[in-house]
């Protein structure tokens, strides 16, 4: 089950942020469905799955788009990693927990990207930047990976009145 999710995730998810986000966007912006996949793997599955997904998205980001060579793999990876060291050393795992960490993981791989792709210009343009884009899309990325993860989390709930816990989703 697992494994059909991760590949159903690697074939599926950069085909749908590149064509159907386009029309979800909110004033241009749209979620980074492959950062906030890593994050979620990491902080549920542990740091090794989150890292790995986190490549292997990153990899496939770097392979149809136009940007810098690797960023993405290095980003989408690292990303993955820090949400599972933070989701194993949280001792209550909440969703406010979780739009917390997608915030700060997306306002770092925003910067990161940002670093990057604007090294040369002024200190004017990237502060219009980061106002304008980049920390709205990390609210973006943050309230779409906290609806998820309320999913996530609520599907694996007990059921009190029947003693049935229901597998995680992975």
């Amino acid at each position: 089950m697992k494994q059909a999710l991760y590949a159903g995730l690697l074939l599926g998810l950069v085909p749908i942020q590149t064509t159907v986000l386009h029309y979800a966007s909110i004033g241009g912006i749209r979620p980074d469905l492959c950062l906030i996949a890593a994050c979620l793997a990491g902080f549920v599955a542990g740091e090794r799955e989150g890292m790995m997904l986190g490549f292997a998205l990153g990899f496939i980001q770097d392979l149809f788009s136009a940007g810098e060579l690797w960023l993405n793999l290095v980003t989408k990876g690292l990303i993955g990693f820090l949400a599972g060291l933070v989701g194993r050393f949280l001792a209550n795992a909440t969703p406010v927990a979780m739009l917390a960490t997608l915030l700060g993981l997306s306002v770092v791989s925003g910067t990161v990207f940002l670093m990057a792709v604007r090294m040369g210009e002024g200190l004017a343009d990237l502060f219009f930047v980061t106002r304008s884009i980049l920390l709205p899309q990390a609210l973006f990325d943050a309230a779409v990976g906290t609806g998820a993860y309320w999913l996530i989390a609520r599907r694996g709930r007990t059921d009190h009145a029947t003693q049935e816990r229901p597998g995680p989703l992975w």
